[in-house]
């Protein structure tokens, strides 16, 4: 089988091009059905969906090039590119654009830019890089420098504050660290550190409106018209979605603007309405089929440095899929992660892109060495 997919492959333009054509069709098919609801959330905005599929064209452009690039080269551009992202991430609280309260832009006048973006790549990179030349499983002091280097970004993004990006970075990371073999005593030792430590991470780590977010998480009722009302439309919308859904551009919560965020973080929600839960399983399952693929690529990389990598980028697109549903359906705190591939936006959609596109030069150097 696998002969004959590299014979296939091999005489396929998309070959040439670095591409692999059975993730690309999981992508577009994802695509297809964000600009399919996003439609529908956005009231049949025709321009605003447009400027979504000029962002979905930009993000393919830049998984095209960035699967044009050695795997060789990003191996020497990780610890450099993880110095510059921490040097940008201290510059944005020292100097950052401030905006809705939160401080996480650096403006340069001719661009504008989030650097936590950046750590999405970085972060994975630099695990990877650190435990390519080492004797694996990782020792416990190896495992203490990874787990620093994970939450150096990881505290500087907090203090922005942006809780979502912080954990989707440490999540990165810490996937990297999981993947180099890192012993069940140790993860076990790190739970219980981390439950031990909780008064004090949420006395001093984390801010009020986040307290509150958890707090509105287990009782969401308690302020239905405050804090709790985005989760209770949520829920709404999707439990009225049945087994059928209610069709597409006829969900109630969505068109008649019950639901907050409806284009962005909570765009699953009008998914589950229109759609039901047949709709909502076909949707998963073209997560799924992305992440599968994923996996297979990274299982099948030359090297440690490309396998890590390939792996943790893999698992970070799960958990940005995980958090959103969660997010929505109240099992998680809302932290506004964005639903991958479907909600509106572009800086993560092209750092979602250009994740793949490494995906995709992993996968082309495993053919160079196949052929």
């Amino acid at each position: 089988m696998a002969a004959t997919y590299e014979q296939f492959a091999h005489k396929h333009w998309l070959y040439r091009w670095h591409i692999d054509w059975v993730l690309l069709l999981g992508l577009l098919l994802m695509m297809a059905l964000g600009i399919t609801v996003l439609y529908s959330a956005s009231g049949r905005d025709i321009d605003f969906v447009g400027k979504q599929v000029i962002r979905l064209g930009i993000g393919l452009l830049v998984m095209l090039v960035v699967a044009q690039i050695d795997v060789h080269w990003l191996r020497l551009s990780s610890r450099a590119l993880y110095i510059i992202g921490v040097i940008l991430l201290i510059l944005v609280l020292l100097a950052g654009d401030a905006s809705k309260g939160a401080t996480r832009w650096l403006d340069l006048g001719f661009l504008r830019f989030q650097p936590s973006e950046l750590m999405k790549l970085a972060m994975p990179m630099m695990i990877s890089v650190y435990f390519a030349d080492r004797h694996l499983p990782p020792t416990l002091r190896e495992t203490l420098v990874a787990a620093i280097l994970v939450a150096v970004p990881m505290g500087l993004i907090i203090q922005q504050p942006d809780l979502g990006t912080a954990l989707l970075v440490g999540a990165a990371g810490v996937f990297g660290i999981f993947f180099a073999g890192l012993g069940w005593r140790i993860i076990l030792a790190v739970i219980a550190i981390l439950s031990a430590a909780g008064p004090l991470l949420w006395n001093f780590l984390l801010h009020d409106y986040q307290r509150r977010r958890i707090l509105t998480f287990l009782n969401p009722e308690s302020d239905p018209l405050g804090a709790g009302y985005h989760i209770i439309q949520s829920k709404i919308a999707i439990g009225s979605g049945g087994l059928y859904g209610r069709g597409w551009l006829n969900g109630s919560q969505a068109q008649l603007q019950f639901l907050p965020e409806r284009t962005t973080d909570f765009i699953f929600s009008v998914y589950g309405e229109e759609f039901g839960f047949l709709g909502v399983l076909v949707l998963f399952a073209v997560y799924l089929f992305i992440i599968i693929r994923s996996f297979i690529i990274a299982f099948h990389a030359k090297d440690t440095y490309a396998r890590l990598l390939a792996a943790s980028i893999s698992m970070t697109f799960f958990v940005y899929f995980f958090v959103n549903v969660g997010m929505v359906t109240g099992l998680l705190p809302v932290v506004g992660v964005p639903l991958p591939l479907v909600s509106y936006g572009g800086t993560s959609m092209v750092t979602l892109m250009a994740g793949f596109g490494m995906l995709m030069a992993i996968q082309t150097e495993r053919r160079l060495v196949i052929k």
